[in-house]
């Protein structure tokens, strides 16, 4: 059977995906809402907004979609893959009771807490050292690590700003990791797992962002540790979800920290990382596509996906004044010379203005190359992102440094 595929969304985990989608040999046609220049060469993108339910639904009727893959979670929070689902629209990703796993972090803890998943612990009030979280969604960029009761102070205003409820939980110290289970509602098949660096700056320095980089494979973790992570924290998630009502089809993405005492559950989110995909997907092998479509019929209990032994890093480019006011307009040269030479490059923050290419986000592209170490995979990307003319472009030079010790 030929699959009409629509990916909704436009940055850089989109991109990434509609990337890994073009591959499979199902494909008839894919088409992006409302896509982004570099996922305009390999399909059609259509000037829909990701958070105009109804417009996605006629967009989908219109093309015929086989498949609807969500990418963003505010749409999936706001509950597009509902008006999909109920409009007789297959779709990847979960309707908005089960996405409030991540749109809420009180009912994450709620559900954790009822799962018997380890987590972070909550706490009463902003007492130094600890996490302070504003409870819905922010970009990535409403988690505040406060090591002094100046910083905790200061971080619960700029919580409650972002509304209401505010999580506060304790500092936890340890490696952090970003682990991916594709669900149909009951079974959960894990992904490889990835890293990814949520400061802006080198040595984990600066406020925290949406992505500045990402690696895959994880040194200190197994396929078989990544089965147990699932076990023990995505399925009784998945059982709990499912016994409220509300199963989750889609991209459950785990957030945890891997303590001295054991691993323990950061947040939840309910769609694929964000820049944590874009060194994921080029590693998987075998035909996304497939499995995409038989999570959001229900049926991934005799499915399987493998990972290539290499190594893939993922480096952000961002745009000058990111994360506060970052800079758009800024034409941008050499992207095509430098995918020629090998490297990957995802759109996340992208335009055509005529035939140049310009910045339009804070976070605008990101590079990607594989190896067959770290270190390889490393200096591939280094060597990527420095043929790109990108002027004033902030980005970590120490993406997956730490790792070139531990799995060279």
């Amino acid at each position: 059977m030929r699959v009409k595929v629509l990916v909704v969304g436009s940055g850089g985990r989109e991109h990434a995906l509609a990337w890994k989608l073009a591959q499979s040999p199902a494909l008839e046609e894919l088409h992006a809402a409302p896509g982004n220049p570099g996922i305009a060469r390999l399909g059609r993108c259509h000037p829909v907004r990701a958070h105009d339910a109804e417009a996605i639904l006629d967009l989908s009727r219109e093309i015929g979609a086989d498949l609807v893959v969500v990418g963003p979670e505010a749409p999936l929070v706001a509950g597009l893959a509902d008006v999909l689902r109920h409009a007789g629209v297959a779709v990847f990703g979960p309707g908005a009771a089960a996405a409030r796993i991540e749109g809420s972090k009180s009912f994450a803890k709620e559900v954790m807490l009822a799962a018997g998943v380890p987590a972070a612990a909550e706490l009463a009030a902003p007492r130094a050292p600890c996490v302070v979280k504003a409870d819905g969604l922010a970009a990535g960029k409403g988690v505040w690590v406060c090591r002094t009761q100046a910083e905790a102070d200061a971080a619960w205003y700029r919580a409650r700003a972002l509304g209401d409820q505010v999580v506060v939980e304790e500092l936890l110290e340890g490696e952090e990791v970003s682990i991916f289970a594709l669900c149909d509602g009951v079974a959960a098949l894990p992904l490889a797992p990835a890293q990814d660096f949520k400061r802006l700056r080198d040595g984990d320095g600066g406020p925290n962002t949406g992505g500045m980089g990402s690696y895959s494979p994880v040194p200190m973790l197994s396929a078989e540790d990544v089965d147990e992570l699932v076990a023990a924290v995505h399925r009784p998630v998945l059982r709990e979800l499912a016994d409220r009502g509300a199963p989750f089809q889609g991209l459950l993405y785990a957030g945890l920290m891997l303590t001295d005492d054991g691993p323990r559950v950061l947040e939840f989110n309910c769609r694929f990382g964000d820049p944590e995909t874009q060194a994921i997907l080029p590693r998987l092998e075998g035909d996304l596509l497939g499995v995409l479509a038989a999570a959001a019929a229900g049926s991934l209990a005799d499915v399987e996906l493998a990972a290539s032994p290499e190594t893939a890093v993922t480096v952000v480019l961002a745009s000058p004044g990111y994360p506060d006011e970052p800079e758009t307009g800024i034409e941008i040269r050499s992207v095509e010379d430098t995918e020629a030479a090998g490297a990957l490059v995802f759109h996340a923050g992208t335009a055509l203005r005529g035939e140049a290419l310009v910045s339009a986000g804070g976070r605008v592209l990101d590079v990607t190359a594989t190896g067959a170490s770290v270190a390889e995979a490393r200096e591939r990307v280094y060597e990527a992102v420095a043929s790109i003319d990108f002027p004033g472009a902030q980005y970590r030079r120490d993406i997956a440094a730490r790792a070139v010790n531990v799995h060279a």
